[in-house]
């Protein structure tokens, strides 16, 4: 059960009352019976709820000593006691001190220091002391009202020991002489005071109470005075208060007779009642009082004058005027301070002795909006994660105003277009609250502006300026500014050679913003991908480990990956394509004739052949690519300096007559051909080519062979021709649309190059007659990631360029049908491969169709 000293608040103090009061005559009465047990059923449930419900409430009477248990305030809010200091269980009240503290071990609140209700409160009925329990984790605010009970420790207090009056002997019986009360600092019945007077025969004490419950004190005359008879009375007035035990205060009445002037003047009215604002400025007019004397000549002249019983406090907000009953305003008026001035003002004539009449002026002070709004900020929760949960609790905010009614209203508002909103917990208590979703890389902290604003005419306002900061956490991957990166690299480069960069940006902040770098392993061929290249964890750059061999890997394609260093990490990958430059480090190797061995090209050649007779043919190719692998063919001299019947062509390597041979020529010819590609610098081959040269009967066959070999290079030369121009149309529509879309993305932006890349890149073509060779070795390897090996690189100089051949099957006497077969085979793999490359760039296309024309018509 609960202690009896504290209560939950259910409605107003005078329904509890009630309640309580027909419960005492239940018992008072005995009542039995059905209905009465119904009635004790009902309160004690209305005071079981009362229990349960509502806001807690203690009482402790006042100057109850050091260590005066007031209530288990842990447990009546729920809390365990275990928990009180590890969640920061603290008692705060404002403007209070210590006067009740709390016992962290046991959780019950008890009285610190000394408590005082009339220096607490004054001469309010009620007089609380409100505390807020915070606790943290999570943070909640509880309000405790501790009321602070009146005990009888004030005893009656009159405002002089003894008062000295003046009364002319012509007074009639019945005449009333006011005189002040005595006053009590307790309240309720402590505060009720009865009056009593000391036996005598000529004074009677009178006690009125007007509408406003102030009580009139007063002498009330009894008989006719005789000053010759008894000149003084001393009386005796004492003041009882309604406490238990009961307090005394008491006051001597000393009066004297005075003789002659026997009427006193009389004001208007006995009670004045005037309104006046506060803070009005001095000189204001608040009343005029005004008597009048029956009597004549001098005895009816009028001086005005406060009564010497007036407070000190009051004599300095006002001020009267002794002649015209002016009174007028002198000092600070504070609504705050004082709502309420009575002023007893005297009207005293010029007779011997003078006559004086009395009247109250009761001056009521009206409110104005003069204070500002105190707003207090406290138990801030900073800084807030990002990712807190909507609701959040970030700050307890409290405001107050002194003044009363519509200028003591308060509201609270936020500054717009921020994320959180204040949530009204209590009257004049507010909670800064999370509102919407936070976003650290948007915003990384808030200046909020809190405005409390009376509703006051014109109102006045108040405001605070809090700082929100938002810490980050990990929520945003390392991002690479492009999903594909395209390095061009030229093969036999040297080991450990740097051949790019990579950065990734992570939009957070502190560790959730270093980034590391990392290769995604995979195999390349037979081999791992780290043994061809690497990537430093810090920088991002990528290292080639070894010499790449464009005849070997064309296209290395790996994954780079970027990882924070948050918790859990976050990281995105990015693709690497590294082409292989190729560079003229092979030397053209000669073909054997198809069924022949190695060593040297030996043919017979008929004496009756004519000019331009194609008597031979060499045939090479180059491991290399593009104009490392063009091949050109030129016939040395022959020692001596003696001139050849015979010629070779500059691109096929056709070897045919140049003038009709006859007896003077050797029947042995040895021609040495020397076979150079296009690298810088270039590299060369020598072939051997021994000719025998025949009389025409001797050599049938061969001629067969010849004449069979030439339709056969006719055949091949039209078919290669038909591939030509269908390549052609294709690639003249294909050039257009893709001109159209495509040519300031392809054209304008250079391609990403490491330091080991190649520079700015030529297109060279060639109008001779023939066809460029191509290496029918030449093998593309490709090494991707994922998906169909891409087209290799655009030239990018003149060892990349692409070049395809027209050109005869081989055989200088007639190949047989397979060998064409192949040559049609490998050009149209050829053609295929040119149009993958060209497709890549549209600028290389356009130059690659008029290649293709000038070949063609050549």
């Amino acid at each position: 059960m609960r202690n009896s000293n504290y209560f939950l608040k259910f409605g107003s103090r005078q329904e509890r009352h009630s309640i309580w009061k027909r419960l005492a005559r239940v018992f008072s009465r005995r009542e039995e019976g059905p209905g009465a047990r119904r009635l004790l059923f009902s309160l004690l449930l209305l005071s079981v709820w009362e229990t349960v419900s509502g806001q807690v409430h203690y009482s402790v009477l006042e100057e109850a000593k050091h260590g005066t248990f007031v209530g288990r305030i842990a447990q009546d809010l729920g809390l365990e006691l275990a928990e009180l200091v590890p969640r920061l269980f603290r008692v705060a009240s404002k403007g209070r001190g210590d006067l009740l503290e709390v016992n962290l071990q046991n959780g019950i609140l008890f009285v610190n220091s000394r408590i005082d209700r009339e220096e607490l409160c004054g001469r309010s009925l009620e007089c609380s002391i409100h505390l807020e329990v915070i606790v943290d984790r999570p943070l909640q605010v509880f309000h405790v009202e501790v009321e602070v009970k009146d005990i009888n420790d004030n005893q009656p207090v009159f405002p002089v020991a003894v008062k000295k009056l003046f009364i002319y002997e012509s007074r009639p019986p019945g005449s009333r002489i006011p005189l002040e009360g005595a006053s009590d600092a307790d309240i309720g019945a402590n505060s009720l005071l009865t009056y009593s007077l000391n036996s005598n025969d000529y004074f009677t004490l009178d006690i009125k109470r007007n509408d406003d419950n102030i009580k009139s004190l007063g002498l009330v005359l009894r008989k006719v005075l005789d000053r010759e008879d008894t000149p003084e009375h001393h009386l005796l007035v004492t003041a009882v208060d309604g406490g238990k035990p009961e307090l005394t205060g008491t006051t001597q009445v000393k009066i004297t007779i005075l003789d002659v002037n026997d009427n006193a003047p009389e004001f208007e009215r006995t009670v004045y009642r005037v309104s006046l604002f506060e803070n009005a400025p001095n000189g204001t007019l608040a009343v005029i009082v005004n008597a009048s004397d029956l009597d004549e000549g001098v005895n009816k002249d009028i001086v005005y004058s406060f009564n010497t019983d007036m407070s000190a406090d009051t004599l300095l907000k006002f001020h009267l005027d002794p002649v015209s009953g002016y009174i007028s305003v002198k000092g600070n008026i504070d609504f705050e301070e004082t709502k309420l001035y009575e002023i007893q003002v005297d009207a005293t004539d010029k007779g011997t002795p003078p006559m004086t009449g009395h009247c109250t002026v009761l001056v009521e002070i009206l409110d104005t909006n003069d204070n500002v709004p105190e707003l207090v900020i406290k138990s801030l929760s900073l800084p807030v994660l990002e990712d807190a949960p909507l609701g959040t609790v970030i700050a307890l905010i409290s405001v107050s105003d002194r003044d009363s009614g519509a200028n003591g209203q308060l509201t609270c508002t936020l500054s717009p277009r921020v994320p959180f909103k204040l949530v009204s917990t209590f009257k004049n208590y507010y909670s800064l609250v999370l509102d919407s979703a936070l976003d650290r890389e948007s915003v990384a902290d808030y200046e909020l502006v809190v405005t409390a604003r009376d509703g006051g005419s014109p109102s006045l306002s108040t405001t605070a300026s809090m700082y929100v900061e938002v810490a980050d956490v990990n929520d945003n991957a390392p991002a690479f500014a492009q999903p594909e990166y395209t390095v061009f690299v030229k093969e036999n480069n040297p080991p450990g050679c740097h051949i790019f960069t990579v950065s990734a940006r992570d939009a957070d902040a502190q560790e959730n913003a270093l980034v590391s770098y990392s290769l995604v392993e995979r195999r390349v061929g037979e081999r791992a991908l780290s043994s061809y290249v690497s990537v430093h964890a810090e920088s991002g750059k990528v290292y080639a480990l070894q010499p790449l061999d464009h005849e070997e890997l064309e296209l290395l394609q790996f994954q780079v990956s970027a990882r924070d260093a948050g918790v859990p990490p976050l990281g995105s990958n990015v693709t690497l394509q590294v082409f292989v430059l190729d560079e003229n480090d092979n030397a053209p190797a000669l073909l054997p004739r198809p069924g022949a061995g190695g060593g040297a090209v030996s043919e017979l050649v008929s004496r009756s052949v004519g000019a331009g007779h194609v008597v031979a043919k060499v045939r090479a190719v180059d491991a290399d690519s593009g104009y490392n692998a063009w091949l050109s063919y030129e016939l040395r001299p022959a020692a001596g300096g003696a001139r050849s019947p015979f010629r070779v062509a500059l691109y096929t390597g056709e070897i045919s007559t140049t003038r009709t041979l006859d007896e003077a020529d050797s029947p042995r010819q040895r021609l040495l051909v020397l076979v150079k590609d296009h690298g810088e610098p270039a590299l060369t081959a020598t072939a051997t080519v021994l000719l025998s040269l025949v009389e025409s009967g001797q050599a049938p066959k061969a001629s067969s062979r010849v004449l069979a070999g030439a339709a056969g290079a006719e055949t091949a030369l039209l078919d290669v021709n038909v591939y030509l121009i269908i390549a052609i149309c294709a690639v003249s529509s294909l050039l257009v649309l893709t001109l159209l879309l495509y040519t300031a993305l392809r054209c304008s932006a250079p391609p990403a190059e490491g330091a080991c890349a190649p520079g700015k890149p030529t297109l060279v073509c060639s109008s001779a007659v023939g066809s460029w060779s191509y290496s029918q070795q030449r093998r593309q390897r490709v090494c991707s990631g994922e998906g169909p090996p891409p087209a290799p690189p655009p030239p990018a100089s003149k060892t990349d360029l692409m070049a395809f051949s027209p050109s005869l099957p081989p055989g200088p006497i007639g190949g047989d049908r397979e060998e064409q077969l192949n040559v049609d085979v490998d050009l149209s793999a050829k053609v295929s491969t040119v149009f993958k490359t060209l497709s890549k760039c549209p600028c290389l296309l356009f130059f690659n169709v008029f290649i293709l024309f000038e070949t063609c018509f050549c």
